[in-house]
């Protein structure tokens, strides 16, 4: 990529003082949701920090330091690890984590022998839409329960669910209005506002960040040191198949980043290298006790907004969100944020996620004039948010969708004209990432 006025190369070094700037600006775009998902399954933020960070660091090692991306918590992973916390606690669903951090390696592993068509073909957009649709309303029930309910004694609070309203219209007003950086931040606005109203109805102690220290050692779940691990199969058949959703989302990723640098990331370094990143990351999560990780869309969006594609500021912005998971003060104020503040940010987030799902299906042009697609798109909504919302169920819904839409997306009648040819899939992008450039010049 030619370096303009206005781009900052793959592999470029910015000056110390403009580095740290937009290497904060990825801590705070990605910082909302990380902590988001750990606090929602009962997990230490600063442990998500910590494992972000580290994960980042070792996903650009992987992929040779040629992929501009951020990983985070994945909200993909809320429910399972829910699911299999109330089965086998915390340390049960480090298992579930670790296994599906092989389920990316082994994917990886094959694409490097066999390409990435059949991976498309596995996983096409009339399976993975209404997936995500599914992790996404499969989530509502929460961020209400959050937004509405008093935690302590599950009845109804309408103080409660005012300082969630209020919290659900500064996040809306932010996304919608704010412009330049503070446009690319609304979770964070969302948060700060709703926490500060919060504060204004005496509904925040601040009295454990008086008393925590500056330095202290995150709430870390490490194996054989802090619990023996145990296998359950179970929760590895509750958390692995989910791999398969994020392996999708983890496409998407490469896609666009690919459109927005002009380098076909899918080719070089290679996709089999972009998701082995993306296992060793979750990998590591588990060995720590943070939720798996995954490309962040946010700091994809941040890339294509500022196209400042150093690999350094995503490094830079990696060592300090370790840096922070060490900072006492830091997790002893996430730990103070009211859970109504939480559950009306919850609402949009878990909203979007359904939405996205929406537009993979608009964007890939899925006729739901064909009746394959109709049976396989209204079989995993169903079977996916009917599962979710019935509490009997020991098992994870997305799971059993996933696998669902997989066996019949194989079976029906019409596959072979869904095939996806992986040369035509980016020479679109290509195209027009090189007029792009050319207008850039």
């Amino acid at each position: 990529m030619e370096n303009t006025k206005n781009t900052v190369n793959i592999h470029e070094v910015p000056r110390f003082d403009k580095w740290l700037v937009l290497s904060l600006q990825h801590l705070f775009a990605m910082f909302g949701a990380t902590i988001l998902v750990p606090m929602l399954v009962g997990l230490d933020p600063a442990v998500a920090l910590v494992s972000s960070g580290l994960g980042t660091l070792a996903y650009l090692i992987v992929t040779r330091g040629q992929i501009p991306a951020y990983l985070g918590s994945s909200f993909a992973f809320i429910m399972p690890l829910i699911a299999a916390i109330s089965l086998g606690g915390p340390e049960g669903a480090m298992i579930g984590s670790f296994f599906a951090g092989i389920i990316y390696g082994v994917v990886a592993l094959i694409i490097k022998a066999t390409g990435v068509n059949w991976l498309m073909n596995l996983l096409p957009p009339v399976v993975v839409g209404p997936v995500i649709i599914v992790i996404g309303l499969g989530l509502a029930g929460v961020a209400v329960d959050m937004a509405m309910n008093d935690q302590a004694t599950g009845e109804y609070s309408g103080a409660l669910f005012t300082v969630a309203i209020v919290t659900l219209a500064i996040t809306l007003i932010a996304a919608a209005f704010f412009k330049g950086f503070f446009g690319l931040i609304p979770i964070l606005i969302g948060l700060t506002g709703g926490y500060t109203f919060a504060w204004t109805q005496g509904m925040v102690n601040l009295a454990p960040v008086r008393e925590a220290a500056w330095i202290a050692s995150p709430d870390f779940l490490i194996p054989f040191a802090t619990y023996t691990p145990q296998l359950n199969w179970t929760i590895v058949a509750i958390m692995a198949p989910i791999a398969l959703v994020t392996l999708a989302e983890h496409i998407g990723d490469q896609m666009v980043l690919s459109k927005v640098a002009g380098k076909n990331f899918i080719r070089k370094p290679g996709l089999h290298r972009s998701i082995m990143g993306d296992g060793v990351a979750t990998f590591l999560s588990s060995l720590l006790g943070a939720p798996p990780n995954t490309t962040y869309g946010e700091n994809i969006g941040v890339v294509a907004l500022t196209r400042v594609f150093s690999v350094f500021v995503i490094g830079g912005a990696a060592v300090i969100a370790v840096m922070f998971g060490f900072v006492g003060k830091v997790s002893a104020l996430i730990s103070t944020i009211p859970v109504p503040v939480m559950g009306g940010v919850s609402i949009l987030l878990f909203g979007i996620i359904a939405a996205s799902g929406m537009r993979m299906m608009v964007d890939r042009k899925v006729d739901f004039g064909q009746k394959r697609n109709l049976i396989i798109a209204s079989v995993i909504l169903i079977l996916g948010i009917g599962i979710e919302v019935n509490e009997a169920a020991d098992f994870s819904g997305m799971a059993i969708a996933t696998v669902a839409g997989i066996l019949l997306n194989l079976v029906l009648p019409g596959r072979e004209n869904q095939n996806i040819d992986e040369e035509a899939m980016f020479e679109e992008n290509e195209e027009k990432a090189k007029t792009n450039k050319e207008d850039a010049a």
